[in-house]
């Protein structure tokens, strides 16, 4: 079932190993990151980013391989626009919204985080333009771009290439320059906050919240927030790790169970 259509029956809010470096690695992976917030809430987006992408691969084709029928670009481009204000639009939304529950969580044993989308569409979407202009404005700077595109063999502008930055609040400093500690717990932090505007949204599916590996890398104090947090949120969640003893303070809270070979026992 495509992301999309699976956001319409079940959200999914989860952190991995595999992004405790998301402020480290390049852009494409803080916009997967950013739009996997977006669509858990507003499922139309995949469908719009797949759209983009769709007429940007047949634009691309036309401008390199030809010939470079200016109707039939005029109409992919006009494409692009729509679902690249779409798409912008949606972004702005689900940053706007993060920043105000990071805002509203107070002091809390987590970092703050000041967000901020780097895109010039995404920044036209979050400084309040509306879709005709963002639409019309990309249109255009994508029929301007054609030539310079066609050399470089890639589309040099639209949604496609903003990027997502997260500065720590408290230190002022962007995340990619903190600790190593500070950034898993920045993203921990985000991957909350989400999950608590989810669970307030009316009339759509309660988040399903997916942490792996995440207590490992937590001191004691953080632990017993997160999970403090967690039973507050009143979610379903999810919680996996190798070391049994992390999860002593949900016992009484959360079932445990461990992985014997090919079967699940119970923790006592």
């Amino acid at each position: 079932m495509p992301p999309g259509r699976l956001a319409e029956h079940v959200r999914q809010v989860w952190l991995t190993p595999a992004q405790d470096r998301l402020f480290l690695e390049g852009a494409a992976d803080r916009r997967r990151f950013l739009d996997r917030l977006v669509f858990a809430a507003e499922p139309a987006h995949a469908a719009h980013a797949s759209a983009y992408e769709k007429a940007q691969r047949e634009r691309m084709r036309l401008l390199t391989d030809g010939p470079p029928d200016p109707a039939w670009l005029d109409a992919l481009e006009a494409r692009l626009a729509e679902a690249g204000a779409l798409m912008a639009l949606a972004r702005a939304r689900t940053l706007a919204a993060l920043q105000a529950e990071i805002d509203t969580r107070g002091e809390r044993p987590f970092p703050q985080a000041r967000l901020s989308l780097t895109g010039e569409w995404e920044q036209m979407a979050g400084e309040g333009a509306e879709i005709a202009d963002i639409e019309g404005r990309l249109a255009e700077a994508l029929r301007r771009a054609r030539e310079r595109d066609a050399a470089a063999g890639r589309a040099l502008t639209g949604p496609h290439r903003g990027d997502l930055a997260v500065v720590h609040a408290e230190k002022d400093r962007p995340a990619a320059e903190c600790s190593t500690g500070e950034q898993k717990a920045l993203i921990l932090n985000l991957v909350l906050a989400q999950a608590a505007r989810l669970a307030r949204t009316p009339a759509a599916p309660s988040p399903i919240l997916l942490l792996d590996e995440v207590a490992a890398h937590l001191d004691r104090r953080r632990r017993a927030a997160l999970f403090d947090e967690i039973t507050a949120l009143g979610l379903q969640a999810f919680l996996t790790g190798t070391d049994e003893h992390l999860f002593e303070e949900l016992k009484g809270r959360a079932q445990g169970v461990r992985v014997d070979g090919a079967e699940l026992a119970a923790l006592g």
